[in-house]
């Protein structure tokens, strides 16, 4: 299927030889049993390479799903709430939310309003907050809380927080209590 009349010619083992009449090329691959492939049509004059082309299909393919498996799927989980969701079933999905993280997977928290509930976008916001705080140890909010229609929701992604997170949420010492003397008569 090669057009051209010349073709520049590589050889079975990578060497050059250089520029050649078609019909010279046909014959080395015949010779050399292996197949005449066009690898660069649009040069002057058109490069070509004589290889096994199944062997070299094979191959590729067989690159293509080594990268294939290299590749990190993350998947993303869903937790669903209501603004009336009390602690203990938050609790729930808290912890299978910190189970997804620690396994590497991102976490959608979504809280979704019926009725007049979207009147109160607050608990919503506040209730997402806790969550936040709650996986703080383990997870970073990558998408802050938005509200979408009749749904609020926030993207958490596994990961250490930053440092200026991280001294943000230490204790800072107290200043300790002045000691109180310990006789009346100290008093004075």
């Amino acid at each position: 299927m090669i057009n051209a009349s010349e073709v520049r010619l590589i050889g079975a083992d990578g060497e050059n030889i250089g520029v050649v009449p078609i019909q010279k090329a046909l014959q080395l691959s015949r010779e050399a049993e292996k197949d005449l492939v066009e690898v660069a049509a649009g040069a002057e004059p058109p490069v070509c390479r004589i290889m096994d082309f199944g062997k070299f299909l094979f191959e590729r393919t067989k690159k293509e799903r080594e990268a294939r498996k290299s590749q990190t799927k993350i998947e993303v989980k869903e937790i669903r709430l209501r603004p009336k969701t009390n602690e203990h079933h938050r609790g729930f999905k808290t912890r299978d939310a910190r189970r997804w993280l620690l396994d590497g997977m991102k976490v959608r928290v979504t809280v979704r309003f019926r009725g007049r509930e979207i009147t109160y976008p607050e608990l919503a916001l506040e209730d997402l907050k806790e969550i936040a705080e709650e996986l703080g140890d383990i997870a970073v909010v990558e998408q802050a809380p938005a509200l979408e229609g009749k749904t609020m929701s926030m993207v958490l992604v596994a990961g250490k927080p930053t440092k200026k997170k991280a001294a943000e949420g230490e204790a800072k010492p107290e200043k300790a209590p002045a000691a109180a003397p310990a006789t009346p008569e100290a008093a004075n």
